[in-house]
């Protein structure tokens, strides 16, 4: 069970919108999360590494390494 609060707006637009597809406002905040859980996973892997002070790579090398930006590309 989650419970969170929403600033009045996005309450209100979410409201709305549950309203005028007959969608529960739960739908769309599970969708919501359904959509976006891998991006800020992926936000806050990157965050964390360069936190730690990894290894960093140019990105010329990485071009370069994996062919990228050649004149194949049509």
């Amino acid at each position: 069970m989650l419970a969170l609060r929403l600033p009045p707006e996005l309450e209100k637009r979410l409201d709305d919108l549950a309203r005028k597809t007959g969608r529960t406002k739960s739908f769309y905040a599970r969708e919501a999360l359904i959509e976006h859980i891998d991006d800020l996973e992926d936000l806050y892997l990157a965050q964390r590494r360069v936190e730690e002070n990894g290894p960093r790579v140019p990105l010329d090398a990485m071009i370069e390494k994996y062919g990228l930006g050649t004149d194949d590309e049509t």
